[in-house]
């Protein structure tokens, strides 16, 4: 045993050669199109019992409450990021996906391995139910790292489903765990919890929203720092709460953070890129942790029924889940066809899989090494043909590309101007006019232009170009007028 300081020193130095190793592989990885969600956790395997580390890992209690934290600073930095307009379209296909989607998913992976002799049907109900949801830290991504540009309906449906449908797979997982320690099968009692866990989360999660919005609104701090530090900890407040009170943690962040993203925040810029940095921070640990959970060498003994079910909720139980609940919604059949392909698995089922284990379940360590392959074999084949399956199905749409430059006012107290910037397009009715002909609002100023990787400071027979990013100075009653003068607004 080593002793203090030099124990820590060790973790330290471990934890970070493994960070840095992630973070420097992950440049390759996204160039070869391979899934960063699958990159860490070979990583993870790599350094540990059977890997060239050697790190033995088997802290389950440990991993699932890190995992819990990672998973909520990932779904409240993917609310923060979510358009509220973007919702109008997919909240009630992406609601119905996150519920009877869940269920009809599980109850197919549960018919598979029990009627293929796999697991008897209480166990094989459970591994339906821990493998049922998808992932937000998958999708997020995915999304991100592919630079994909999908329709905004399949986009918002995809990201609202992966930010939504955890509640019910944690709902289920522990209605079959409890089922079988009990020697008793899930009732119309689990039903009604569930509900019951979606009103409460939601409910709360709304009220967290606007209560959140509103103290943001009016606190202010010496420093800009700090505000990170307080939707931290608002975050965890709204996983705690409805948590505590019969409702569903996750459902409740996810829904607060969109409420407060879609809300005037102080600091807006950089209190999204330090939620950026904590998802992908959040993300990168417990891929790795998870990683380091699992013995290698115990996959090959269950590699024949872990490609079955693989295969089997890739092919058949997601798009046909996928298919059922998507038919009053009018989907066309290539979007309905690639929400069914693109159903990843990542860390939330891996997290579930340590409830059994946890709980002392029979057979809980081989639905454990039987979920872990299922991710990795979801990550190998759904995971990597993500974007040609986007181009195939012609779902890849334009999109502004990013500026090469952000601009924010940072101030400690409430201005009377904001700061906003244009994308110009070809339609713009500004495109090819000198910055003094157009009939600018009273009080509004063009004040940095992006060009390519050029910076232009707007004078007056400065002229306007396709493809420009005009950042404007106005008065927030004037903005309406300027998306209808200047064309797409960015920020």
């Amino acid at each position: 045993m080593i002793l203090e300081p030099h124990g820590t020193a060790v973790v330290l130095l471990i934890g970070g050669v493994l960070l840095a190793v992630s973070v420097l592989a992950s440049r390759f990885a996204t160039r070869r199109g391979i899934p960063l969600a699958l990159l860490f956790l070979f990583i993870g395997m790599a350094a540990g019992t059977d890997g060239i580390g050697g790190i033995i890992f088997e802290d389950y209690h440990l991993t699932f409450r890190v995992g819990t934290v990672a998973l909520i600073l990932i779904l409240f930095d993917g609310g923060l990021n979510t358009p509220l307009r973007s919702l109008r379209t997919s909240i009630a296909p992406a609601s119905m996906l996150a519920t009877l989607g869940v269920v009809l998913t599980a109850a197919l992976v549960a018919a598979a391995a029990a009627l293929s002799g796999m697991l008897p049907w209480q166990h094989a109900i459970l591994l339906g139910a821990v493998v049922s949801s998808t992932d937000a830290a998958a999708v997020f991504s995915i999304l991100r790292s592919s630079n994909l540009n999908l329709r905004k309906r399949t986009a918002s449906t995809l990201e609202l489903e992966s930010g939504a449908n955890d509640p019910m797979a944690v709902i289920l997982t522990m209605a079959a765990a409890t089922a079988i320690a009990q020697d008793s099968f899930i009732g119309w009692g689990s039903l009604l919890e569930a509900v019951v866990q979606l009103a409460v989360g939601m409910g709360l999660g709304i009220a967290a929203g606007y209560g959140c919005s509103h103290l943001l609104a009016r606190v202010r701090f010496i420093s800009g720092g700090l505000y990170p530090v307080l939707t931290v900890a608002l975050a965890m407040l709204t996983f705690a709460m409805p948590s505590l009170m019969w409702g569903s943690g996750f459902l409740a962040v996810y829904v607060a953070a969109v409420i407060i993203g879609n809300n005037r925040l102080p600091h807006r810029s950089s209190l999204r890129r330090v939620h950026d940095a904590l998802a992908w921070f959040s993300q990168v640990g417990l891929f790795l942790m998870m990683g380091l959970l699992v013995t290698p060498s115990e996959l090959w003994r269950i590699a024949g029924w872990g490609l079955f079910i693989a295969f089997f909720l890739a092919l058949v139980a997601r798009p046909l889940a996928v298919f059922l609940c998507l038919l009053p919604f009018r989907f066309a059949p290539r979007e309905t066809l690639f929400l069914g392909w693109v159903g990843l698995r990542g860390a939330v089922p891996i997290l579930l899989a340590t409830i059994p284990v946890l709980q002392g379940v029979e057979h809980a360590h081989y639905i454990f090494n039987v979920v872990f392959f299922i991710v990795v074999i979801n990550a190998i084949i759904p995971g990597m043909t993500v974007g040609w399956a986007t181009h195939r199905l012609g779902l890849n749409v334009s999109a502004p590309p990013n500026p090469g430059a952000v601009m924010e006012i940072d101030a400690l107290y409430d201005l009377d101007k904001e700061v906003h910037s244009f994308f110009i397009q070809e339609a713009s009715s500004v495109a090819g006019t000198h910055i003094c002909d157009i009939p600018w609002p009273d009080d509004a100023s063009a004040l940095m232009i992006v060009r390519g990787r050029a910076l232009i400071t707007p004078k007056g027979h400065t002229e306007v170009m396709v493809n420009d990013h005009v950042y404007v100075l106005c008065n927030a009653e004037d903005l309406v007028f300027l998306q209808l003068l200047m064309g797409t607004q960015e920020d």
